[in-house]
């Protein structure tokens, strides 16, 4: 029983062994042809690599790690798509004769068992080999090569350095020796799959890019999608349900109704809350300014200064213009005629620049006053002032209404009556007419003009009355003061003439004979007799007083016996006071200075005698014989006329630069005031005698009329209001309203113009 049954035992495992053996061979049979297959796809791809690289042109410059949209070549994938299907096909009908052949092999072993324990041996031996080589294989795959960790930083912090970057255990990692350039070249020539290299300058590598990349950048480069499965024409999907749409969608933004606060900023809030309210967050206080102040000054007197200087910036320039080009247009650039009015002008009123034309940049000068401006700057520099003036407001801001600045003047209907229109033109004279006057009681009025005539005019009717021709132009006229003395003198070149008007009645008339007649003249001293002679006017029955210099200006004095004479070329003896009554000339008993310009009889002080100068007036009081008792500093380029206020204490000085002067003799020997209204020469100033009115004519062929009240208190200032600008005159020689004169007793103004033309303005 125990032989049977260990014969069985035996029997059952040579079965075993026969069926391990039978399933060894077959798993052996059927890797062959996998590896077999695979040796011949290889040996496919080199082929074809070989051979797309034998076709392909070869460019010089194209090295390892350079891609071209040349090297994608679309024959190339091709050729590798159909070596990929052909070993396909021939691995299908490979595996197929294998399995015919394992068959086969299936009847051989089951007949021969001998046979069988050999390649059960064998098979044993391989599978240990097999084993090892894929423990080799696991091995291999865990050894990748160090990754450069350095992240963003710069490759070229490392250019002088002999490694690239750390890896992931924070080792160097070295840099790999470069080839020489023969060296590479040649190496790439050898390689065939050199056009799929690309070098990774990060990890200093090679990367070889495998089909699916190849196929990416090859779709990239056509401009096509990177992925084969996108559609770029899709069916559009309309997401809208346009069912029982009533309204079209609208394009306006949400409202305020739909925004959902956040809960989470709510508790935010409520936690910063009660965090304030428990004191656990505090703010900082505002500081309070002190209370302390200067009680005998401000804060601009106190001795805390700053250690420096406080910084005033430059005023800024103009900026250059068309004019300023070296080479302007010709409207920018002056004619001759302009060019010589430029030099009549005085400095301060000629153009800083004058246009000037040249060809090209190398023919322009050197700057003319470079030297000059620099050394003006400095200047200015030096003494500019290093404390700047406090601001006021807040915050050292100007906080001020602008509106408030000016002057609360009343209103021009509250000081009516003054003139302001044209009411009537009195027209006869040829030439300029170069002054007027009106007499006592404002029924006459007398004008000369540049024509040589001497007309007496009736204000209300415009007509006229009587006409003087004489052969040489008319300087000056003024009628006297004295209702009972209607005489008129007239200067006209050397000559001063009284003029008899016949317009009083029969004992005035015999008076005024009276008085022209000359008879046994006074002795004279030598210096008078050579300034001045007495004649009698043989053509008009007068008086004609000869000067030894023209006559320009001839003011009356308010009793009318005095008239004083204005020679401007006289110099010293430019200014003399004839006596009408003795006949008889005086020199002034004071020794002048400058040119006079016009001279004034004070209106209420007896022996006050005001003479003008080019630039200061003088005040003299003839009776002491003295020097000027009082200077007035006018700071004017040139005075052309002066006028005084009735009551004496006030006086306005006009310029040839268009400005007026207004001085409170008793208040300071200043201008209380200076009205630049004129852009050309102010050519005469008038006051009103008993209106507070006074005005204002130039060659500008306009007048301005001001409201001028003085106050009896002397702690109040004169009040000045401009009132009107009378327009009307035309300009003819460049010259436009020569005198301006205003009536006794009305609010009229007369006005002499150069375009011999003298209005009459009313109320």
């Amino acid at each position: 029983m125990t032989k049977k049954k260990s014969e069985a035992a035996n029997e059952d495992q040579t079965r075993d062994t026969k069926k391990k053996s039978v399933s060894a061979v077959k798993s052996s049979q059927k890797e062959k042809p996998v590896l077999a297959k695979q040796v011949k796809s290889s040996k496919e791809e080199e082929d074809l690599l070989l051979d797309s690289a034998t076709d392909s042109d070869y460019d010089g410059d194209s090295l390892s790690g350079s891609l071209n949209s040349d090297d994608f070549d679309s024959d190339v994938f091709d050729s590798e798509d159909d070596a990929s299907q052909k070993e396909t096909e021939g691995g299908d009908k490979d595996s197929s004769e294998d399995e015919l052949e394992l068959h086969g092999n299936e009847d051989s072993d089951d007949d021969d068992e001998g046979e069988q324990v050999d390649s059960e041996n064998d098979e044993e031996d391989g599978s240990d080999e097999e084993r090892e080589v894929a423990e080799e294989s696991d091995s291999s795959e865990d050894e990748v090569a160090p990754r450069n960790t350095v992240g963003d930083v710069p490759l070229e912090w490392y250019k002088d350095e002999k490694h690239i970057g750390y890896d992931i255990t924070g080792k160097k990692i070295t840099k790999k020796e470069k080839q020489d350039k023969l060296d590479s070249f040649l190496a790439n020539m050898d390689d065939s799959k050199n056009w799929r290299k690309i070098y990774d300058e990060y990890n200093d590598e090679e990367v070889e890019l495998t089909k699916e990349e190849s196929k990416l950048i090859r779709r990239m480069l056509k401009g096509e999608a990177p992925h084969a499965d996108f559609d770029p024409y899709a069916p559009y999907v309309d997401w809208f349900k346009w069912d029982d749409a009533i309204h079209p969608l609208s394009s306006a933004p949400e409202p305020k109704r739909r925004f959902i606060p956040s809960k989470w900023e709510a508790k935010k809030v409520v936690k910063y809350v009660r965090a304030i309210r428990k004191g656990l967050i505090k703010f900082d206080k505002p500081e309070e300014e002190p209370n302390v102040y200067l009680l005998w000054g401000d804060d601009s007197a106190s001795d805390q200064k700053s250690k420096h200087l406080t910084y005033i910036p430059p005023p800024k320039l103009k900026l250059p213009g068309h004019e300023e080009s070296y080479n302007p247009s010709l409207e920018y650039i002056p004619t001759e005629e302009e060019k010589a009015a430029y030099e009549l002008m005085y400095e301060e009123d000629r153009p800083k620049f004058i246009p000037k034309r040249f060809t090209s940049l190398r023919s322009i000068p050197a700057y003319e006053n470079a030297l000059k401006e620099s050394f003006d700057r400095c200047l200015d520099l030096y003494l500019c002032p290093r404390v700047r003036k406090k601001r006021v407001g807040a915050h050292s801001i100007i906080n001020i209404d602008p509106e408030s600045l000016k002057p609360k003047l009343p209103s021009r209907k509250d000081l009516r009556p003054y003139p302001n229109s044209c009411y009537l033109e009195y027209k006869g004279h040829t030439g300029a007419v170069t002054s007027v006057s009106p007499d006592c009681s404002g029924q006459w009025i007398a004008s000369g003009s540049a024509d040589g005539s001497v007309r007496i005019w009736e204000v209300e009717t415009g007509r006229c009355l009587k006409v003087w021709q004489f052969k040489e132009a008319v300087k000056c006229v003024a009628w006297n003061p004295l209702p009972d003395f209607p005489i008129l003198a007239v200067a006209i070149g050397q000559d001063l003439v009284i003029l008899n008007t016949e317009l009083g009645t029969d004992e005035e008339q015999q008076k005024i004979e009276e008085l022209l007649r000359l008879g046994t003249l006074p002795e004279q001293d030598e210096a008078v007799a050579a300034i001045v002679s007495w004649l009698p006017d043989e053509t008009y029955g007068g008086i004609k007083i000869k000067h030894f210099k023209n006559i320009s200006y001839v003011d009356w004095h308010p009793r009318g016996d005095y008239l004083s004479a204005v020679m401007s070329a006289g110099e010293t003896r430019g200014v003399v006071i004839h006596q009408l009554s003795m006949h008889k000339t005086q020199r002034l008993p004071i020794k002048m200075r400058g040119l006079p310009v016009c001279t004034l009889f004070h209106p209420t002080h007896r022996g006050m005698f005001i003479i003008a100068t080019k630039k200061n007036v003088r005040v003299f009081n003839l009776q002491k014989r003295e020097l000027a008792i009082k200077k007035l500093e006018t700071g004017l380029r040139e005075i052309s006329s002066m006028a005084i206020h009735p009551g004496g204490d006030n006086l306005i000085v006009g310029s040839k630069e268009g400005k007026m002067c207004w001085f409170d003799m008793d208040l300071s020997s200043k201008p209380y005031k200076t009205l630049k209204n004129h852009p050309k020469d102010i050519t005469n100033v008038a006051f009103h005698r008993s209106y507070p009115l006074f005005a204002s004519c130039s060659e500008d062929s306009t007048a301005y009329v001001f409201h001028g009240k003085v106050y009896s208190d002397l702690n109040e200032n004169p009040l000045i209001v401009p009132l009107e600008i009378l327009r009307g005159h035309s300009t003819s020689s460049n010259r436009g309203v020569l005198d301006c004169k205003f009536h006794p007793r009305q609010p009229w103004l007369f006005t002499a113009g150069a375009d011999s033309v003298i209005k009459l303005y009313c109320h």
